[in-house]
């Protein structure tokens, strides 16, 4: 156990070293600067309230993201999952969906919607949405007949049948989701503040690209996936570990 433990550390660190060696290859901080020299800058934009302003904003339109591919993910998931019929109209429109390219969405719903948030939250979302369908609708599938039909003896209401056999058995596939979704949607987060927003990390990394200030693109980049790589450890993966533990049972 304390082994598993130290090897993501380790492999940190590890990751850490290559990037001083290739800074000190480079030996120009306006390409790449050592890890130390990202302190000041990032001190000073947490001290004016710039970084925890824009990181919120950038959070913010994630959380909403989520929660609304997933609703609707989750939701389709299990209808296509459970109905033939169902997902013999709507897979071709689930296919073009998922090759459609983030960018494109992205484009049509700011030309669509405007400049505003609903456009940004809608284009992330609608990203995600099929990668989520499709997930789940394997869960559905994946689901026991033999509790459908004790569910069916024992006259359980569809609320009940969801709440207490189908939930149950999709919580490893909706956990599965939920990961890569996040990982997935705050990427396509920071590409729709890139293209269109005036707050968010996205937006930041923007203004410093033009400024060629790599340095600052780094701190603004780093200090977001730190959060999320809070979330994943924190949130994320204990939770799915929780609810695969019946696996090991």
């Amino acid at each position: 156990m304390t082994e598993n433990r130290l090897v993501p550390a380790f492999s940190l660190i590890a990751l850490l070293g290559l990037w001083i060696v290739a800074a000190a290859i480079s030996g120009d901080p306006t390409i790449l600067p050592q890890p130390w020299a990202l302190i000041d800058p990032f001190m000073r934009e947490v001290a004016s309230g710039e970084l925890p302003y824009h990181l919120f904003q950038t959070l913010i339109r994630v959380l909403w993201a989520f929660a609304l591919a997933m609703g609707v993910g989750i939701a389709l998931g299990l209808i296509m999952g459970r109905s033939e019929r169902i997902n013999r109209w709507l897979d071709p429109w689930l296919v073009v969906f998922l090759n459609l390219p983030a960018l494109v969405l992205i484009v049509l719903c700011y030309l669509w919607i405007g400049l505003n948030e609903t456009a940004a939250i809608a284009a992330v979302t609608l990203n995600k949405i099929p990668n989520v369908t499709t997930v789940i609708r394997e869960g559905a599938r994946a689901t026991s007949r033999d509790l459908d039909a004790m569910a069916q003896v024992y006259r359980m209401s569809r609320w009940t049948k969801l709440r207490h056999v189908t939930l149950p058995q999709m919580a490893p596939f909706i956990a599965g989701a939920a990961r890569n979704g996040v990982a997935v949607i705050w990427k396509i987060v920071l590409v729709v503040e890139f293209l269109g927003r005036s707050s968010g990390v996205g937006f930041q990394i923007h203004l410093y690209f033009q400024l060629f200030d790599v340095a600052m693109v780094l701190v603004y980049a780093f200090s977001f996936i730190f959060v999320m790589l809070a979330v994943e450890w924190l949130l994320l993966q204990p939770w799915e570990r929780r609810v695969r533990r019946w696996r090991a049972a």
